[in-house]
C-alpha cells in the first residue's frame, strides 16, 4: 500500500495522496518491512487471495498467468491499447481523462443467497480481476498515463462466510496495475483529480448500472466537471475487444470442442419419451464434465413445434415419436462462450419433410460460411442468406416463383425472422456496440445460424410441413486465409445426424 500511494504522489501530489501516505505511514512497522521488500510476484501467489492463482491452481492456471490463458502481458497490453484508442481517437488530450471501470456486485435470489457469480467482461478485460464490488480506474493527461485498482478491504468476518479477498498490498503484483486502493477510497481519489482539473472529461458507463452506490457517487461527482456529461467507454472497449488475440482464440477453441462433444453426447443419449429438460441436464453436465463452468446461456431445447419458438427455454414438456430436437446450447470456458444450435429427429430418422427443410438450410449455411472469405458484413450476411433461402424455399413452393427480389427478402424473413450472424467472445452477443454493417476482419469470431420455422399458423403453407423448425449454427473464426469453424466437430450433415440419433434407440 505503502509504495502504491508513494507512486501515486509522483503522478498526483495532491492532498489526498498527502493524505494517505500520512495515514498509512503509521501502519506497524512489520506491515510496511513487508510491503517495503522487493518481493517477486511468486511469493504473493502464494497467499491466500480472491481468486485461483498458478500456485494454489496449477491445473488451471500456468505461470504467469492472472486468470487462466491469459498472462500478464497480455492484459498490460490491453490496457496500452485502451490508453492508446483514447490517446488517438480524442481532440481533448490537454485535458485529464479519467476512466471509470466498474466490477459486478453480487446479486441476490433471496437473503444470503446469491446467484452464481459472474464478472463485469469488460472489466475482467482490463484488469483480470475476478473479484466483486471492484473498480479499475484509468487517469491519461499529457501522455502519462496510471491505472489504479480499487479493492474490498480486509474483513475476516465476511471472508469467513466468502473465502479469502485480495489485498490492496497483492493487487498490484497479482493484477499488474501501477496502484492499489482500498476501494473506501476511490471517493476521495476521484474527487480530488476533478478538484485539481474541473475540464476532465469521465468515462463511465452510466446507462448500465453494476455498482449503484459508485453509480451514485459518479453522478454527484460529474457536477463538478465543467461538461457535467459522462463519455460513454463502450464503443472504445468494444472495438478492442471485437479482434481476438492468439490467447483469446485458443480459450474460444476449447470453449467450442467442449460444447460440439457435449451436443454430440446429448444427441447420443437422447430417445422418444425423454423430457427436453433431460436433455437439458445432460448437455449442461456434459459441459461441465469437460472443463466449462457452466452454460454461456440458457439452453434451447425444442420438440417439435416447440422449435417455432425462437428463445424457447422452458424445456419441459415431453419429446415425442417423430419430434425434431433444435438445441441451441454452449458453454462458458474461463470466460469464453461458445454457441451452436444443432437439430435431430428423437428417433433417429428424418421424415421426407423434414429431410428437405434440412438439406435447404444446411446447404445455405454452408455457402454462407464460403462466403466469408470475401470478408462481408454480417448485415451482407444476412441479405445473402435471405435471398438464398428465399430461392431454396421457391424450389418446394413454399414461396411463389414469379415475385420480386424485394418481395423474395420479404417472404424469407417470414420464414427465418432473425439476423443470421452475431459476434462472438467473452459474452454469447459479443461486442454489442460493434455495428453488424462494417466489413469482417480477420480476427473476429462470429455465428453463422440460418433457420426455417413454419408455425402452425401459416395455412397457406402443406400441413405436413407445419410445425417444424430447424436451425443450424456454427462459430466461425475470420481469417485472412478463409474461415475457420470452430465448431467443426459437432456433426451436421443428415447421414452423421441420423447416425447419432439412432444409436439410443430401442431395438
Amino acid at each position: 500500500m505503502l509504495n502504491s500511494i508513494k507512486h501515486l504522489l509522483k503522478y498526483n501530489p495532491s492532498k489526498l495522496g498527502c493524505q494517505l501516505l500520512a495515514r498509512y505511514s503509521a501502519e506497524t512497522t512489520v506491515k510496511t518491512t513487508l510491503i517495503q521488500q522487493e518481493c517477486t510476484r511468486d511469493t504473493y501467489l502464494q497467499a491466500p487471495c480472491g481468486q485461483p492463482t498458478s500456485i494454489t491452481h496449477p491445473h488451471l492456471l500456468k505461470h504467469g498467468e492472472v486468470v487462466p490463458g491469459i498472462s500478464l502481458q497480455e492484459l498490460k497490453r490491453r490496457r496500452s491499447k485502451l490508453v492508446e484508442n483514447i490517446s488517438v481517437n480524442s481532440h481533448t488530450m490537454n485535458r485529464q481523462h479519467i476512466v471509470v471501470i466498474p466490477a459486478a456486485t453480487k446479486v441476490y435470489m433471496s437473503d444470503k443467497i446469491p446467484y452464481v457469480f459472474r464478472q463485469n467482461t469488460d472489466f475482467l478485460y482490463f484488469s483480470g480481476c475476478q473479484e466483486p464490488d471492484s473498480v479499475l480506474v484509468l487517469v491519461l493527461k499529457e501522455n502519462n498515463s496510471s491505472f489504479t485498482l480499487f479493492v474490498r478491504a480486509k474483513d475476516e468476518h465476511s471472508e469467513l462466510w466468502d473465502g479469502p479477498r485480495t489485498s490492496v498490498e497483492m493487487a498490484t503484483q497479482i493484477f499488474g496495475t501501477d496502484h492499489a486502493l482500498p476501494l473506501t477510497e476511490i471517493e476521495r481519489f476521484l474527487t480530488s483529480l476533478i478538484q485539481e482539473d474541473r475540464k476532465s472529461i469521465l468515462w463511465y458507463d452510466h446507462a448500465d448500472v453494476l455498482q449503484p452506490i459508485l453509480h451514485k457517487k459518479l453522478c454527484q461527482l460529474i457536477k463538478m466537471t465543467d461538461t457535467q456529461i459522462f463519455a460513454s467507454p463502450k464503443n472504445l472497449f468494444h472495438r478492442i475487444r471485437l479482434i481476438k488475440s492468439d490467447c483469446e482464440i485458443d480459450l474460444m477453441r476449447q470453449s467450442c470442442q467442449i460444447a460440439s462433444d457435449s451436443i454430440v453426447k446429448t444427441i447420443q443419449i437422447s430417445k422418444p419419451g425423454m423430457n427436453e429438460h433431460q436433455l437439458f441436464a445432460t448437455v449442461d453436465y456434459e459441459c461441465r464434465m469437460r472443463g466449462a463452468e457452466y452454460l454461456a446461456y440458457p439452453p434451447v431445447v425444442a420438440a417439435g413445434k416447440n422449435a417455432n419458438i425462437i428463445h424457447y427455454i422452458n424445456n419441459n414438456q415431453i419429446i415425442q415419436n417423430g419430434d425434431l430436437v433444435l438445441m441451441d446450447a454452449g458453454c462458458e470456458f474461463h470466460g469464453y462462450s461458445s454457441d451452436i444450435t444443432r437439430t435431430w429427429p428423437i428417433n433417429g430418422k428424418f421424415t421426407p419433410e423434414q429431410k428437405v427443410l434440412y438439406e435447404i438450410v444446411l446447404d445455405v449455411q454452408k455457402r454462407l460460411i464460403e462466403s466469408l472469405t470475401e470478408m462481408p458484413s454480417l448485415d451482407d450476411v444476412f441479405r445473402r442468406m435471405c435471398l438464398l433461402l428465399g430461392e431454396r424455399l421457391q424450389e418446394i413452393d413454399l414461396i411463389p416463383k414469379k415475385i420480386g427480389k424485394d418481395q423474395l427478402f420479404e417472404a424469407a424473413y417470414a420464414y427465418c425472422p432473425h439476423h443470421v450472424s452475431h459476434y462472438l467472445g467473452m459474452d454469447v452477443h459479443d461486442t454489442g456496440k460493434i455495428s453488424r454493417s462494417i466489413r469482417t476482419q480477420p480476427g473476429m469470431i462470429i455465428t453463422i445460424e440460418p433457420g426455417v420455422y413454419i408455425s402452425s399458423k401459416m395455412t397457406s403453407v402443406p400441413s405436413h410441413f407445419r410445425g417444424l423448425g430447424i436451425r443450424i449454427e456454427d462459430d466461425i473464426l475470420v481469417t485472412a486465409s478463409g474461415p475457420e469453424v470452430l465448431t467443426k466437430h459437432c456433426p451436421k450433415a443428415v447421414a452423421e445426424i441420423e447416425n447419432l440419433a439412432s444409436q439410443n434407440q430401442e431395438r
